[in-house]
C-alpha cells in the first residue's frame, strides 16, 4: 500500500517556514485569546479565597505560568541554539532568536508578579531569595543573548555566539525549578505534582492549567509572528522575499 510520506524537513527551510508560520499563528492567536478571557475569569471571579492568604493569593494565576513559560521557552531556545551550532541550520538561529524577546518578557513579569505576591506574603518587595536571584540571573541571560545578537552585525556569526551563551546559561533553569528543594527559601513547594494530588481547590487547579495554556498559546503566537519578520529580514536579498513583498 502506498502512503505519502510526510517530509517534515522541508520546513526547516525558511522559505518554507516562512509561509506554514503565516498559516499557523492565526490559529495559536485564537486560542491564546480564549483561553486567557477562560482562564482569567475562572482565576479571579469563579475561584474561591484562599483560607490563609486572602484574595491576594489570585497573582498566583498569573505569576506561576509566567514563571514557568519564562524557564521553558528558555530550554526551548537553547535547543534551537544549539541544533543550529551543530548542524549550522539557518532557520535555527532565527528561532532561537524569536523566542528570546518572548522569554525575557516573561521572566520579567514572574519577577514583578512575585514582588507584588511577597509583599502582603513576606513583608518585602524582594529578599535574595535562592528561587528569585535565579530567576532574575535567567532574566539577564535573556538580556545578554539580545544583547549579544545586536552587537554582533553578521547574523551566522551573532546565531553562533548566541547559541554559546544559551547552551552556558541553561544550567540555570534546573537550579530555578530546584531551589526550593536545594536550599531553604521563602517559596512554597510546588502545589501541583505528577506523583501526588494536588494540593488546592479544583477551580484553583483548572484556572492555572488554563492559564499555563494560555502562555503557550500566546509564547508560540508571538515566535512565529517574530520569526516570520526575522526571515523576512534575513533573506531579504531572495528572489522569494521580494516577490512575497511585492
Amino acid at each position: 500500500m502506498n502512503t505519502r510520506a510526510i517530509h517534515w524537513f522541508k520546513f526547516a527551510s525558511p522559505q518554507n517556514f516562512y509561509v506554514l508560520a503565516g498559516r499557523m499563528w492565526p490559529w495559536f492567536a485564537t486560542l491564546a485569546t480564549v483561553l486567557a478571557a477562560i482562564g482569567l475569569w475562572i482565576s479571579f471571579f469563579v475561584a474561591p479565597t484562599d483560607a490563609q492568604q486572602g484574595e491576594g493569593y489570585r497573582i498566583i494565576f498569573v505569576h506561576v505560568p509566567t514563571s514557568q513559560m519564562s524557564m521553558f521557552i528558555y530550554i526551548v531556545m537553547a535547543a534551537w541554539a544549539g541544533f543550529g551550532l551543530a548542524f549550522n541550520t539557518r532557520l535555527s538561529g532565527m528561532m532561537a532568536s524569536a523566542l528570546a524577546p518572548t522569554g525575557a518578557l516573561f521572566a520579567f513579569l514572574s519577577l514583578v508578579t512575585g514582588a507584588l505576591w511577597g509583599k502582603p506574603m513576606w513583608g518585602a518587595w524582594w529578599v535574595w531569595d535562592a528561587r528569585l536571584t535565579s530567576e532574575l540571573i535567567l532574566l539577564f541571560l535573556y538580556l545578554g543573548f539580545l544583547a549579544l545578537q545586536a552587537s554582533i552585525d553578521d547574523p551566522r556569526r551573532a546565531d553562533k555566539a548566541c547559541a554559546v551563551l544559551a547552551l552556558v546559561g541553561v544550567v540555570n533553569v534546573p537550579i530555578i525549578y530546584f531551589s526550593v528543594k536545594w536550599w531553604n527559601t521563602l517559596h512554597q513547594g510546588a502545589s501541583v505534582s505528577l506523583t501526588r494530588s494536588p494540593t488546592m481547590a479544583a477551580t484553583m487547579l483548572w484556572g492555572m492549567l488554563i492559564m499555563v495554556v494560555a502562555c503557550w498559546m500566546y509564547a508560540i503566537t508571538i515566535a512565529l509572528l517574530r520569526v516570520r519578520n526575522i526571515i523576512l529580514e534575513r533573506e531579504r536579498h531572495t528572489e522569494w522575499v521580494k516577490h512575497a513583498l511585492e
